[in-house]
């Protein structure tokens, strides 16, 4: 079994979902002819029940029909929270490589600059121990 990832989960999500409101309309008219006379009825009754919109057009009366509207609105809820809940992840994330990026970068440059003056200096160093400057006092 393979691990399971975020993207996974939102397709399984995602595709559960699907399949529950494209079932829970065709039962609901199979279920309540008498609200959902047609298929398609069916289908715009758990559409607006799972994107939580709810024009209220279309209501199931029989028992059947609500235990079935039940379901849709329960994986209706569970899906727009899964999905606002990555939106705002992948937001969070974005602000924070942004804000993380310029202390990264400052303190990597800082640390090879403080190399580049440890190496000069010791070329120096080593250069000034061969041959003294005659300004330093010696005369020639």
């Amino acid at each position: 079994m393979r691990n399971l990832t975020v993207r996974r989960a939102g397709v399984l999500i995602a595709g559960v979902t699907l399949a529950i409101g494209i079932v829970g309309g065709i039962v609901m008219r199979a279920v309540d002819p008498e609200d959902f006379p047609t298929i398609a009825s069916g289908l715009w009754f758990s559409i607006q029940t799972i994107t939580t919109v709810g024009y209220g057009d279309h209501t199931p009366t029989s028992t059947e029909g609500r235990a079935i509207a039940t379901i849709v609105m329960v994986t209706g809820i569970g899906f727009m929270s899964v999905f606002t809940a990555t939106i705002t992840a992948v937001f969070v994330e974005s602000a924070r490589r942004r804000r993380q990026a310029p202390d990264a970068i400052t303190l990597e440059h800082i640390a090879q600059r403080l190399d580049q003056i440890e190496q000069l200096m010791d070329e120096r160093f080593e250069a000034d121990q061969r041959d003294p400057d005659p300004g330093d006092g010696e005369r020639l």
